[in-house]
C-alpha cells in the first residue's frame, strides 16, 4: 500500500524505526531538497513570464502545433513498442524453458548500456542507401542504381518509433519479469483448472496482476522518449525537445525555450496523473504464507525456436547489430587516423561526472528512503514525493530552469569574492560542472529513493527493537542490520544511475563549460557534422563503459532474486 494511502496512525506508530519520538527536524532536510529539485520550475517562470518578443507568435502558429502532435505519436508508439517487447519477453524467460534462455534472461538488459542517439547513429549509417544492408540487397538483386531499390526509410516516425523502443523496453521488462517470477502458482493453476489455455492464463490472469508493474514500467519508458534529443533530431523527428534546444541554441530565444518547456511540463505532469490515475484502485495482497512461484514449463521443437526468436530479435537489433557497427567503424576509423588524442579526457571526463552525482545521488536517495520510513504523516508524504519528482523534468528542461537560479548563485559568489578578497572567480558553478553534476542530481534522485525505499520496506520494524533492546544505537543498528539487507537494493540503484548519467544528453550539451568535452557531447558534435566514422570511436567507448554496470546490474538482480 502507498504510504499516501495508509490509514491514520497511533502514537505508537507515529515513533521511529528505533521506537524514539519522530523528531521534526526529519523534515527540514526533505523540505530543503523539495525546494531544489522545484527550482527549476521557478526558473521557468522566471523566463516564461519574461517573455519571448515578437517570437512567441511564430511559434505558436509554426512550432507547437506540429511539436505537440508528433510527440503525442512517438509516445504512442514507443509505449505499444516497449509493452509488447517488455512483457512479451518477460514472460517467456519467466515461464519457459527453451535453449539460451539463461543468457537471454540477462542479454534482454543489454540495449540499457547503449543510449538511444547512438542506436539511431549506428542505423543511420547501416540503413544508409549506400550502407551495408542496401548494397548487399542490390548486389542480391542484380540492381545496379542507388535509387531502383525501394527500402523504408530510416529517418521517419516509424522508423525513430521503432529504434526507440528496442531501446528502452528493458523498463518494462525489469519489473514485469520480476513480478511474474514472484506469482505464486496457484494463479496460474487455478486459472488452467477452469479450462484456460496458455493464451487466456496470459492475458486474462497475468497480465491483470502485472498491470501496476507494467504501468511504471511504460511510464518510464515515455519519460525517456521525451527526454531524447539525439535520436528524435537524427532521424527528423522534431519533438518538442528538439523544439526547446533549437529555440534556445538556433534562436538565441531563451524565453520561448522556456514557454515551450513549460507546455511540456504540462504534457508530463499529465502523464503521470493519468499513470497514478490508472493504478488508484489496484491492490495486490498476498497471504501471509509463503507462495511456491510457478514452475517453468520446457518448451520444444518450433514452440522454442519461436521463443528463443522473440527474445533474440531485441537483444539482436537492439543491441547487438549497433555495437557490431559500432566495433567495425571505430576499427576502420583507428586503423587509419590512430586514437583520437583526447578520447582518454573525454572518458574521464564522463565517468568523473558520473562518478561524482552517483556518489550524491546515492546518499541522498537512502536519507529520503528512511525520511519514508520515519516521516508517515500526510505533510511529510507530500514533501518526499515533492523530493522526487526530478525524473519526470526531461534534461532540457533542468537546464532552462536551472539556468537562473544557478547564475544567480554563480554572481553572488564572485561579487562576495571580489568585495573580500578581490579575487575575480569568474562562473564557478556553471564553469566547473557543478552545475551539471546537480542536474544528475535532480533528475536521477528518484532512482536511488525509491531503491532505498523498496529495500527499507523490507525490514521489520521488530528487528530495530530487537536491537535496541541489545543496547545498539541508531548508527550500530544502521550499519549491522540496515546496510547489509538494504546494499542489493542501493548497488542496483547506484549502477542505473551511474549508466543513466553517463548516457544523459540534453542537459549535459547545454549546462557544461565552455570547451568541455565528455563522449555523449563529443559523439552528437561529430554526427551533426556528418563525420560518423571519428564518432564512432566515442560512441563504442560509451557502450563500453557503460556494459559493465549492465552486467553487474543483471548479476545483482539475479542475486536479489
Amino acid at each position: 500500500m502507498a504510504l499516501a494511502d495508509a490509514p491514520p496512525l497511533s502514537e505508537d506508530q507515529r515513533r521511529g524505526p528505533l521506537g524514539q519520538r519522530v523528531p521534526r527536524r526529519w523534515l527540514v532536510p526533505v523540505l530543503i531538497i523539495a525546494v531544489l529539485v522545484l527550482a527549476p520550475v521557478g526558473g521557468l517562470l522566471y523566463f516564461a513570464a519574461r517573455g519571448s518578443g515578437d517570437l512567441w507568435p511564430h511559434l505558436l502558429e509554426n512550432v507547437l502545433p506540429r511539436s505537440v502532435r508528433t510527440t503525442a505519436i512517438l509516445l504512442l508508439g514507443v509505449g505499444l513498442v516497449v509493452t509488447a517487447i517488455g512483457v512479451g519477453t518477460a514472460w517467456l524467460v519467466a515461464m519457459y524453458r527453451f535453449p539460451g534462455r539463461r543468457i537471454l534472461e540477462w542479454a534482454l538488459l543489454l540495449p540499457l548500456a547503449v543510449p538511444t542517439y547512438i542506436v539511431a547513429y549506428a542505423y543511420l549509417d547501416v540503413m544508409h542507401p549506400i550502407g551495408p544492408v542496401q548494397t548487399l540487397l542490390r548486389d542480391l538483386l542484380g540492381i545496379t542504381r542507388v535509387r531502383d531499390l525501394w527500402f523504408p526509410e530510416i529517418r521517419s516516425m516509424g522508423g525513430c518509433i521503432i529504434l526507440l523502443g528496442l531501446v528502452l523496453y528493458p523498463y518494462v521488462y525489469l519489473p514485469v519479469r520480476a513480478l511474474f517470477a514472484m506469482q505464486s502458482s496457484s494463479y496460474l493453476e487455478a486459472g488452467r483448472t477452469l479450462g484456460h489455455g496458455p493464451r487466456a492464463v496470459f492475458f486474462r490472469i497475468a497480465i491483470p496482476l502485472a498491470r501496476p508493474a507494467i504501468v511504471i514500467g511504460v511510464t518510464l519508458a515515455l519519460l525517456e522518449t521525451m527526454n531524447d534529443i539525439g535520436a528524435s533530431e537524427f532521424l527528423g523527428v522534431r519533438t518538442m525537445t528538439v523544439s526547446i534546444y533549437t529555440t534556445w541554441t538556433t534562436l538565441g530565444s531563451i524565453g520561448g525555450a522556456a514557454q515551450i518547456a513549460l507546455l511540456m511540463l504540462a504534457l508530463i505532469l499529465c502523464l503521470l496523473f493519468v499513470e497514478r490515475w490508472a493504478r488508484r484502485r489496484q491492490r495486490y495482497v498476498g497471504g501471509g504464507q509463503k507462495t511456491l512461484p510457478a514452475a517453468p514449463i520446457r518448451l520444444r521443437g518450433w514452440r522454442a525456436g519461436l521463443a528463443m526468436t522473440a527474445c533474440g530479435a531485441p537483444v539482436l537489433f537492439g543491441f547487438a547489430v549497433p555495437a557490431a557497427y559500432l566495433v567495425y567503424a571505430a576499427w576502420t576509423r583507428l586503423a587509419e587516423f590512430g586514437w583520437p588524442p583526447d578520447l582518454l579526457l573525454w572518458v574521464w571526463n564522463t565517468v568523473k561526472l558520473a562518478a561524482i552525482a552517483t556518489v550524491i545521488v546515492t546518499a541522498l536517495g537512502l536519507f529520503l528512503g528512511y525520511a519514508a520510513r520515519v516521516l508517515r504523516r500526510r505533510a511529510g508524504t507530500i514533501t518526499l514525493r515533492l523530493a522526487t519528482i526530478g525524473y519526470a523534468l526531461p534534461g532540457t528542461v533542468l537546464a532552462v530552469g536551472l539556468l537562473v537560479p544557478i547564475a544567480s548563485l554563480d554572481n553572488q559568489i564572485a561579487r562576495a569574492m571580489q568585495s573580500l578578497f578581490g579575487v575575480s572567480v569568474g562562473l564557478v558553478l556553471l564553469g566547473s560542472g557543478a552545475a551539471l553534476v546537480f542536474a544528475y542530481v535532480l533528475r536521477f534522485l528518484p532512482i536511488a529513493a525509491g531503491n532505498a525505499e523498496a529495500g527499507l520496506a523490507k525490514v521489520s520494524p521488530s528487528l530495530d527493537m530487537a536491537a535496541r533492546s541489545l543496547g545498539a544505537g541508531p548508527a550500530e543498528t544502521a550499519r549491522r542490520i540496515h546496510m547489509p539487507i538494504l546494499r542489493p537494493a542501493l548497488a542496483a540503484g547506484a549502477l542505473i544511475v551511474f549508466v543513466d548519467c553517463m548516457k544523459e544528453l540534453p542537459a549535459t550539451l547545454l549546462l557544461r563549460p565552455f570547451n568541455f568535452e565528455t563522449l555523449s557531447t563529443q559523439l552528437y558534435g561529430e554526427a551533426v557534422r556528418g563525420t560518423y566514422e571519428v564518432a564512432a570511436v566515442s560512441a563504442l567507448a560509451i557502450v563500453l563503459v557503460g556494459l559493465v554496470p549492465v552486467i553487474l546490474l543483471a548479476r545483482t538482480l539475479e542475486r536479489r532474486r
